[in-house]
């Protein structure tokens, strides 16, 4: 049995308080990125720095899931929960106090890890306090969350930096974060999994190394090249291996209980979990470069084009869930995962160098249903059969495998992207120069170069006259944006493959309750 008093009579109020914090915590994984010009010309700090801001997030969020979802089993949901946001508003006032980029960059540590134990606690919760019937429509939420929040996160970011300034960005998190913690008090019963556990301090040990050398690679991967990052990925391996093997063998409760991977549904929809945010992760990534480098829009001008698509994210998830409940979530998803793959090949095909961001609309519209008819569906079909007594090791270990594969997405489909353009790149270019003076041809192609490894247009050099700049600049954007597309439409057919390969996986399901 659960540890629920009295919950049952009030889920939807307690699902709304948690989805509150977890707003706020995932919309900040995307809200910082539009900072970073500012960062670096306020407090100081280095290119290499304020990557690390970014890329440290994902890296601690990722790699403590798994445990943090478990401990939540030991000690309770709301507790951990509570903790997580309380660190995580805490963390953020630091954020907006940082003077330095060292400092911005401890206190967004101690942010990933207050996401990371605040997370997997509102999975956990709708195990615990909601039936069967009803988990469908309350992972729609959770959905809707999920899509709304990132998208929202460049927006609110664009409007508070124009108007108040980037330590509001953290700065603005205080009063949702106390806001959160007084509710969850108030309302949130504490809620844990029946029985005692016990944590196995060697298997942390050997999971959280494992996964920090697998995620620190594949993050790291392309910027100082495979070479040098490989042994951190081969030691990351190695570690979950000797995990494995040690959680076998243990005698006692294991830290993850593999009796989870028995179940049809939790392996398959971990699989299918994978390949899905392997896909996902990077749609944004590529649009948004498509927009802001290669059609010049502001961060603002962009939030707004992602805008629609997240709001049919949501609506859609909220369908998917109430559909989900009524007819099975394993015949649901399929459609969200097809209807997905449909908006990337729509998106291909009606964007071009000269597209305006009205060109993209159907595209994005359609990549919005399938997102968020999938979010209900795939968390129904992973998580039903749990025991709610596992909720939070079953929660860390779905959300961890979902977050790797949106890394190895990013580093996969991010590397074919780069290597996509810089091969279009050198064969426009050298077309493009033979337009410009004989002078100017050589410059031209070091430019190009330069502006590949900026994923931005390059700029005239100093001293031309005005009609050469004007020259070398509009070739500049012609190579820039015509590359840029073309590269763009090879990364979106790639991962058009991979959700259609995870819609096939699908089948897998269809004899899971006989």
């Amino acid at each position: 049995m659960t540890e629920v008093p009295s919950a049952t009579r009030r889920p939807w109020l307690v699902l709304g308080v948690f989805c509150a914090g977890f707003f706020m915590a995932l919309m900040d994984g995307t809200i910082v990125n539009i900072a970073v010009p500012t960062l670096i010309s306020d407090i100081g700090a280095s290119y290499d720095q304020v990557l690390w801001v970014l890329d440290a997030y994902l890296l601690v969020f990722t790699v403590l899931l798994i445990t943090t979802g478990r401990l939540g089993d030991i000690f309770g949901y709301r507790r951990l929960f509570l903790i997580g946001t309380t660190l995580f508003t805490v963390a953020s006032a630091l954020c907006g106090l940082a003077g330095s980029g060292g400092w911005l960059l401890a206190a967004r540590v101690l942010q990933a890890v207050g996401t990371a134990l605040l997370f997997p606690q509102v999975i956990s919760a709708i195990l615990t306090i909601f039936p069967p019937e009803l988990r469908g429509r309350a992972f729609g939420v959770f959905g809707a969350i999920a899509g709304l929040a990132p998208v929202a996160g460049p927006i609110v970011g664009g409007f508070v930096l124009a108007h108040l300034g980037w330590r509001w960005i953290f700065f603005i998190n205080i009063p949702i974060g106390v806001i959160t913690i007084i509710l969850t008090l108030v309302y949130a019963p504490p809620m844990r999994s029946g029985g005692s556990h016990e944590l196995d301090p060697i298997g942390v040990a050997l999971a959280t190394g494992g996964l920090t050398g697998i995620v620190f690679g594949l993050v790291e991967g392309e910027r100082h090249g495979w070479g040098p990052i490989a042994p951190a990925i081969v030691v990351g391996v190695v570690l979950l291996v000797v995990f494995v093997i040690w959680e076998s063998r243990r005698k006692g409760e294991p830290f993850i209980p593999m009796d989870l991977f028995a179940a049809r549904g939790f392996s398959v929809g971990n699989g299918i979990g994978f390949l899905f945010y392997a896909g996902m992760m990077a749609i944004p990534l590529v649009v948004v470069l498509y927009l802001r480098t290669a059609r010049g829009h502001s961060p603002l001008e962009t939030g707004l084009t992602l805008l629609p698509g997240a709001d049919l994210t949501a609506l859609a998830s909220a369908c998917g869930g109430r559909l989900s409940d009524r007819f099975g979530g394993r015949h649901v998803l399929p459609a969200g995962l097809a209807t997905l793959t449909l908006g990337l090949l729509v998106l291909a095909v009606t964007t071009g160098p000269h597209s305006t961001a009205w060109s993209l609309l159907p595209g994005l519209m359609i990549i919005g249903l399938g997102n968020g008819a999938t979010y209900a569906p795939l968390q129904q079909v992973t998580m039903d059969g749990v025991s709610p007594r596992l909720a939070g090791a079953a929660s860390g270990v779905a959300n961890t495998i979902r977050q790797i594969g949106g890394v190895v997405g990013l580093a996969v489909l991010g590397a074919l992207l780069t290597a996509r353009l810089n091969a279009t790149l050198r064969h426009d270019a050298v077309r493009q120069a033979a337009r410009l003076p004989e002078h100017l041809r050589d410059e031209f192609m070091t430019a190009i170069g330069d502006g590949a490894r900026r994923f931005s247009p390059p700029g005239p050099p100093t001293g031309l006259s005005p009609g050469e700049a004007a020259l070398f600049r509009r070739l500049g954007n012609e190579v820039f944006t015509a590359s840029f597309t073309s590269a763009m439409h090879t990364t979106l057919l790639a991962t058009a493959a991979v959700l259609f390969a995870a819609t096939a996986f699908c089948v897998l399901l269809v004899k899971r309750d006989r």
